[in-house]
């Protein structure tokens, strides 16, 4: 979508070996069936929206990826024998660009998902209840969505948003409206009889007795 120029684009995959090596040909399936044996000519494909980021995502591919400077075009590109040290699992992507991590199962997904600033959105292709929990209650991110990415942005009574680094707040329907407005606080006191008198000093044990007995009965 968009050369994988979104904010919410799959960054990374997290899979097992086997799954791995059954996945790669599929990918490059797929991408054929999306663009044809030519993405470059393909209607259907983004460029990269300016120099700066073209030469970015050029640097984070090995040499050879197909690529043209003049028209900003990179093609979809899967890469695989990556590891969490190397240059493109550094930072956001923001082009089509995926990467194939292999883990040792759910447990290491888990873990290397935690141990970098919590994602915008996350996805899951798992038809276990109990995995679905599991990458739910222990991971943090600003959504998750099971069996397909991207599409939680088009559900109007779901709230879109990030938490940490990913941004804070939620938007979409209702929740937008919340967000971008400001609720202002208004307070109106009578200015006679002045029933604050009670907190001012001088501070005595009776007036120390009184509070302490308001208080306890707003708790």
């Amino acid at each position: 979508m968009n050369a994988g120029q979104t904010c919410v684009a799959p960054d990374y995959l997290l899979t097992t070996p086997a799954v791995a090596r059954r996945l790669e040909p599929l990918l490059a399936t797929a991408i054929r069936e999306f663009y044809g044996a030519d993405p470059a000519a393909s209607d259907s494909y983004g460029r990269i929206v300016n120099d700066a980021a073209f030469f970015r995502l050029v640097g984070l591919v090995p040499a050879g990826i197909g690529s043209d400077a003049a028209t900003r075009y990179i093609a979809p590109t899967v890469l695989t024998g990556v590891s969490l040290d190397d240059p493109v699992m550094q930072g956001e992507i923001f082009g089509p660009i995926l990467p194939i991590v292999e883990v040792s199962g759910l447990d290491e997904a888990l873990r290397v998902i935690r141990s970098g600033p919590a994602p915008l959105a996350l996805y899951a292709f798992t038809s276990s209840a109990r995995a679905r929990r599991r990458i739910i209650t222990g991971t943090t991110s600003g959504a998750v969505a099971f069996g397909v990415p991207s599409a939680h942005l088009s559900v109007a009574g779901l709230p879109f948003g990030g938490v940490g680094r990913s941004g804070m707040g939620a938007y979409h329907g209702e929740r937008g409206l919340l967000t971008f407005s400001h609720e202002k606080a208004v307070l109106a006191k009578p200015l006679r009889p002045d029933t604050l008198r009670i907190a001012y000093p001088p501070f005595t044990p009776r007036k120390d007795a009184i509070v302490r007995k308001v208080l306890g009965r707003l708790r």
